[in-house]
């Protein structure tokens, strides 16, 4: 006899699924999911010939086969739909986990609130690693502390994780701080659950290096990015004028040029990593220059160690105040950073989509702008209802209760440190990720519910 109704398992999938397409409102409205320029250089590492596949020296070589695996060179729209669905099915776990069981219901007014009412879709929505961020975080703090896991939901958290922490170097902190962090609070056999997925990111991290840039590390070049850093906040810059012209350094002469603004020092077609002092165009200057950032990072460490600390901190709180979703909104670089790249590795019609969207034509930001205004302040009675939910839960037995709440609090700040302290503080560096806050004092302060629906 045919079933009339749907069962608690059909009514979940269908649940997250609406969940996962309203957190992606954003794509709909567009027209096409939201990029941004670096988008295009994630589409570069798996271009066709002649142009492509092509290792880019500052991203890892993750997110790009990830957008090809989704789209099969026809269409990025399924790419947008599974970041939906993925943020959607993490938040259906989260509510799993506080109220002791899920609704169908319930998951529809999270997701609901979440994309009317957060940033959230302008991340889930983006075809970044930023979507990641959150995930990272939710999957690893559930497999640190929900209780009855499926085997094959501990395995898709483990690969999500797994994923998302080699997706984006920024998530290698976080994913170490939650390694520790489920060790204090729940014991090492939770850890060690934890733990699979960080080291077998760090896993594909050094293989993909060893492969495309001959060099066993997680990161070939990153102290062009710390030196980058330093010099725009001060320390290096004072480290270079002392040491300078005795040592030798290229930086040496452009000494009266620093500091300056990081983004321009690493992407200024002009900038001294980019172009030498009498005007010729140095070709991936920032890996040329490496050996030497590693070199004038380290006596910066030496020299000014509570210089660095200092400006570290300051960038940190600058970070924890910037989460806003405006600043992956607009047309800029699109059409010299990604169109190229999208008229080789998508079909005519998804092409033609893109041409037709709001945003390479400048006018989706004046479109979501109503939707902008409630952000902080429900952002704001996020946290403090998120403190308030931390304060209760102190008293409250079930660990995977606190460890969530605790954890997500966490991610917060070490997010805010990995990105704002080690890169420069953005808007969407935190916008990805605070989100959560709203959405975990809700769930926290909603009633609990006696069986799974």
């Amino acid at each position: 006899m045919r079933r009339l109704c749907a069962g608690p398992a059909e009514m979940a999938a269908l649940a997250v699924l609406l969940g996962g397409v309203m957190l992606v409102w954003p794509a709909f409205l567009n027209g096409y999911p939201l990029v941004f320029s670096d988008t295009g250089a994630f589409l570069h590492q798996v271009a066709p010939p002649p142009s492509g596949p092509l290792v880019i020296w500052d991203k890892p070589h993750v997110y790009g086969p990830l957008l090809l695996a989704l789209s099969w060179r026809i269409s990025l729209w399924p790419a947008v739909l599974a970041q939906g669905i993925m943020l959607s099915w993490l938040l259906w776990l989260t509510q799993r986990t506080l109220c002791g069981g899920a609704g169908a219901w319930r998951h529809i007014a999270v997701c609901l609130g979440a994309a009317l009412l957060t940033t959230a879709p302008f991340t889930a929505a983006l075809l970044m690693p930023d979507v990641f961020t959150p995930a990272v975080l939710l999957a690893m703090l559930l497999l640190g502390f929900a209780a009855g896991l499926t085997r094959i939901e501990a395995v898709a958290l483990g690969t999500i994780a797994t994923l998302g922490i080699a997706a984006h170097l920024s998530h290698l902190p976080l994913g170490l701080a939650l390694v520790a962090f489920v060790a204090a609070m729940a014991g090492w056999r939770a850890a060690g659950r934890v733990a699979l997925p960080m080291l077998a990111a760090l896993g594909v991290l050094l293989l993909s290096n060893l492969w495309g840039h001959g060099r066993l590390t997680l990161s070939p070049y990153g102290a062009t990015f710390m030196l980058a850093r330093l010099q725009d906040d001060g320390p290096a810059t004072r480290v270079i004028r002392a040491r300078c012209p005795e040592v030798g350094w290229y930086l040496c002469g452009f000494v009266a040029r620093l500091p300056m603004d990081s983004d321009e020092f690493l992407w200024a077609l002009d900038s001294p990593l980019n172009q030498t002092a009498d005007g010729t165009p140095r070709h991936l200057g920032g890996v040329a220059l490496a050996p030497e950032a590693r070199a004038i990072v380290a006596e910066t460490l030496r020299s000014e160690p509570f210089g660095v600390a200092w400006v570290m901190a300051r960038n940190t709180f600058r970070q924890l105040g910037l989460a806003a979703a405006g600043d992956t909104l607009g047309p800029g670089y699109l059409a010299t950073a990604l169109r190229p790249r999208l008229a080789e590795t998508v079909g005519a019609a998804d092409l033609a989509a893109y041409e037709r969207a709001l945003q390479p034509r400048g006018t989706l930001e004046a479109a979501v702008a109503p939707m902008l205004r409630p952000h902080m302040p429900v952002l704001l009675l996020g946290i403090c209802g998120l403190f308030i939910a931390a304060w209760a839960a102190g008293g409250v037995a079930a660990p995977g209760r606190r460890g969530l709440i605790y954890g997500v609090l966490l991610g917060f700040l070490v997010n805010a440190w990995a990105t704002g302290a080690l890169s420069k503080p953005h808007h969407r560096y935190e916008a990805r990720l605070i989100w959560l806050a709203p959405v975990l004092a809700a769930l926290a302060v909603s009633p609990r519910m006696r069986r799974a629906a």
